[in-house]
């Protein structure tokens, strides 16, 4: 049935209003609900052990201790590999005047780099990539500050796979393109803080229409959260839009080299064929010998 993360975000909607602040607990706190027992949990989700046990059958689980099981399961790789991050800042560590400005900024991009790492489903990661081999058609959409990694990933993908087409919103007529989608089509949303109305009334169309949406954001439960088939989490600082973009990137980089490996014959063809029409149209600044 997939990861807690995962049963959370698809069961989400379908909870009690006091089932989803231990849901948020759940996803916000991972390391006090493996230590604690569900009465302490229902104390500090604001809620009560019987609340903290129906949660667990609603998502699946026999009760309280699988769920905190497959968490402390979870958490072994993380614990091993926090050693790695120690000598960084950490994230809520304020710049001063006495600090260097080029190491802080790349020594926290380096640590929520590797957070995310840490916290990235590998599963999911493989579903990602494979949801993009396979659509016949691919739309990117990214708002605002979300709009520069968008336009960045479809430029990508086109090089690589081609059939991609980046969505601008009102600069492009959202009707007819919804009117073609089929479920050989898929949607990457990328929604970070502040998430948009438009982005998630885009994928909302998307979905009646039967494609897939694969989902890059901050956390489980964001608006596109319940729509997405799958939902990759990048770990950054706030505001995630000026400060994140390091983290974001490097996850879609990871993206694109996936998507290169798994269809690597393909991709290979169409690089050269990419290459050679670049020299034929695009007049390039000769090196000097």
């Amino acid at each position: 049935m997939g990861s807690v993360h995962e049963r959370i975000r698809k069961s989400y909607e379908q909870l009690t209003n006091q089932q989803k602040l231990v849901a948020r607990y759940i996803l916000d706190e991972p390391n006090q609900v493996a230590l604690h027992p569900a009465k302490v949990i229902g104390a500090y989700s604001g809620t009560s052990e019987t609340t903290v046990i129906r949660l667990c059958y609603s998502l699946g689980y026999s009760g309280f201790t699988e769920l905190q099981n497959e968490l402390r399961q979870m958490l072994l790789f993380p614990v091993i590999r926090e050693s790695l991050v120690q000598t960084y800042h950490d994230a809520t560590y304020e710049y001063n005047d006495s600090d260097d400005v080029i190491s802080f900024t790349m020594e926290q991009d380096v640590s929520f780099i590797q957070k995310t790492l840490i916290g990235l489903d590998r599963h999911l990661f493989d579903q990602a990539v494979q949801s993009i081999v396979k659509a016949k058609k691919i739309i990117v959409v990214g708002g605002r500050t979300s709009f520069a990694p968008a336009y960045w990933l479809s430029f990508a993908l086109n090089i690589i796979k081609g059939d991609t087409h980046l969505y601008r919103g009102q600069l492009d007529d959202g009707n007819q393109l919804i009117s073609e989608i089929n479920r050989d089509w898929l949607l990457i949303a990328l929604v970070f803080p502040r998430y948009l109305q438009d982005t998630l009334s885009f994928a909302n169309a998307v979905k009646d229409q039967g494609g897939k949406i694969l989902v890059v954001t901050d956390h489980e439960l964001c608006p596109l959260g319940p729509l997405a088939d799958v939902l990759l989490k990048v770990t950054t600082p706030p505001p995630a839009t000026l400060r994140g973009m390091s983290s974001i990137f490097t996850l879609l980089n990871a993206v694109v080299s996936g998507v290169s490996q798994a269809d690597r014959e393909r991709v290979k063809k169409r690089i050269k064929r990419y290459d050679q029409t670049s020299e034929q149209f695009y007049p390039f600044v000769q090196e000097s010998q």
